[in-house]
């Protein structure tokens, strides 16, 4: 499992960084300010958790039996940063408002990986 959590936590991060890159040097001239801030703010939040995802996949791969809720961190990470960065990305291309709407259910995920992990490292011998 932590093999798994490790390799998206990389591919996550790493395309955080590639999204970056794209709105800094290909988007620019192209979206509106507030658009591209829109776009920037979604990349940062996903390297900010794939760093997060990685620390509990380090955390699962020393923890002989992993309680279900450092699992659930996880699983919250990476679904969080589905629905979160990538609604902010799809509202900063293509100018759909709905798509905001949706944004906090993402946020909502993300709290409750935190939320998760907290209860984990609450219960985890260390």
């Amino acid at each position: 499992m932590a093999q798994i959590f490790v390799s998206l936590a990389a591919v996550l991060g790493g395309l955080s960084v590639a999204a970056g890159a794209f709105a800094s040097h290909a988007l620019r001239d192209k979206i509106s300010e507030r658009s591209l801030e829109i776009f920037e703010t979604g990349a940062r939040y996903q390297m900010y958790h794939a760093l997060a995802l990685l620390l509990v996949a380090l955390l699962i791969s020393r923890v002989a039996s992993p309680p279900a809720t450092l699992i659930a961190s996880a699983w919250l990470f990476i679904i969080g940063i589905a629905i979160f960065s990538g609604s902010l990305y799809a509202l900063s291309l293509t100018g759909v408002k709905y798509l905001g709407a949706i944004t906090p259910l993402g946020g909502v995920g993300l709290i409750a990986g935190w939320a998760a992990l907290a209860v984990a490292a609450w219960n985890l011998k260390f």
